[in-house]
This record gives C-alpha cells, structure tokens and sequence, in this order.
C-alpha cells in the first residue's frame, strides 16, 4: 500500500481548498476571533469507526492550535451516542474544517462497517476464507478506501494495475479467447502472481490445467461454483468468487470452499455512518 500518510496529506489539502477556498466567511462573520470552544464527535448510529487519524490531520491543517484527542481506535465497533473524538481549541478553526473531517470519517467508517458485516457472515462459515476488495473505488480515494477494508476486517486486493496480473473477460476476447490469452501468458506467470477469470466450468478447467496462481469464479450460481472449486482445488489452484455478492449469499458462497470473495460493493457502495460534532463549550 502507498504511503497513507503522505496520501492523508494530499487529500486532506485538496479537500480544505475545495471547501474553504479563500476562506470561511460565515464563521468569520460571526464567531469572535478570540472565541474558543470545545466540540464532541459522536455516532449517531451503530458502527465501526475509521478515519480518525485524518480527522486530525483535517484540523491539524485548519489550524495548529485545535487539539484532536480520540477517544476510541480505528476498527473499534461503537454504539449510537459514543463521544469518538473531542476537539478542543479555536473556535473558528473548528468550526471551518468540521465538515471536511466528517466527510472523511463518515465515509471511510461506513466502508469499514459494511466490511465488518460481510465479515461475520463469512466468519460463521469453518473454512479460512478471505474477503477481498476490489478497484471499484472513488478515484482519488483508493488508499483510504481499501484501509477501511483492512479497519473492517478485509483484506486487500490489487492496489492498481500495475501490482498484479488480472486476465478478465475483456480481455480474453480483445486476445482472441482463453487459449490465446492463456498462451499469451507463458513466461510472465514468474514475475507476477497470474490470475484468470473464468464465467464456465470449461474455463475454469483451462485456466487451471495451465496452473495460474488463481482463477476467477465470477458470477456463478452456487453450485457451478462448488464444482468449479472442486476442480480447481484438484489442481492445487486457488479461487476466488466474484459478482452479485451480497450479504445474503456470502455465506453460502463462502461453504463452496473458495479461497477468496471478492466485494465490490465494500467500496462503491457502502454507505456513510451518520456521525457529528457538537459544541459543549465555549
């Protein structure tokens, strides 16, 4: 993973320029240049929290002086009420960088809860199966995205396209068919762990017989998908299940014995935890 750190900095910036711009004139307007103020950052519903550390940083950047104090870690499960962070410091300084870092935590805390949800389903499953993310992030946002997997439980995938070789559908027909991109491939499977998708039983079969690190079981019904498995496993193969999965049909995804389950959804469909701050003194 790239450096979190360096990439917080860069967001943070870039979030502050888009929201305060030259600066914040409602607060200038009103709140007293002296005023100082103390503030609660609660979660209004149950959750895992993740962000805080950007938080921080949100209004270290707005200014020095706003003490950040967390009261819980990243990755911890709360309950709706639970005071998470107290801010302390220049009124107007908290008030102006309140909403970039609840956007932050809001959102990487949904992503985070969501993971922990698809994780105690697989978790009731015996076998050692791994949640995985994908790239179906918010582009600009993929570092603390798949952070908040981790937070939540998950675990990473791919970064990018450059950290791994993942042969889809697209393809496999713009190279002229499995065989070919599987031709294609002999003599790269070395350098970088290989993974094939494969939509068949016959693909699976294919991709296997020439021994990537990992086949792609995308959208198959459960039972394709335990055959695929099985075939698979036969061939000291490893799996992943990928497409329509849900917090429904993990569970039963995860008994077929794949390896892996890919989720799409952690990332680009996860929904923000409801979090706020509030002033209890001045």
């Amino acid at each position: 993973m790239k450096n979190i750190k360096e990439v917080t900095d860069f967001l943070v910036k870039l979030a502050l320029a888009e929201d305060v711009g030259p600066g914040d004139i409602t607060t200038r307007a009103v709140v007293p240049k002296e005023r100082r103020a103390k503030a609660e950052i609660r979660a209004k519903e149950n959750g895992v929290i993740c962000g805080l550390g950007v938080a921080a940083e949100v209004f270290r950047h707005v200014d020095r002086r706003i003490r950040f104090v967390p009261k819980v870690k990243d990755g911890a499960a709360v309950k709706r009420g639970k005071v998470i962070a107290i801010v302390s410091g220049p009124a107007r300084g908290i008030l102006t960088g309140e909403r970039v870092a609840l956007n932050f935590l809001q959102h990487l805390s949904g992503i985070a809860t969501l993971t922990r949800k698809f994780k105690t389903q697989i978790s009731k499953v015996k076998t050692k199966v791994k949640l995985l993310d994908t790239r179906k992030t918010l582009p600009g946002l993929r570092v603390l995205e798949k952070y908040a997997v981790k937070v939540g439980g998950g675990v990473n995938h791919r970064m990018g396209l450059y950290d791994a070789i993942l042969v889809k559908d697209n393809h496999i027909k713009l190279a002229g068919g499995m065989e070919r991109a599987l031709k294609a491939l002999k003599g790269k499977m070395s350098s970088k762990a290989v993974e094939i998708e494969a939509g068949t039983i016959n693909e699976a079969k294919k991709a296997s017989e020439v021994r990537v690190a990992r086949v792609l079981l995308d959208n198959m019904n459960v039972k394709t998908l335990r055959q695929a498995v099985r075939l698979c496993k036969k061939a000291g193969v490893k799996t992943e299940a990928s497409g329509g999965v849900n917090l429904d049909n993990v569970r039963a995804i995860a008994k077929t014995g794949v390896d892996y389950v890919s989720v799409g959804a952690l990332t680009h469909s996860a929904r923000a935890l409801d979090i706020s701050l509030k002033v209890v003194s001045s």
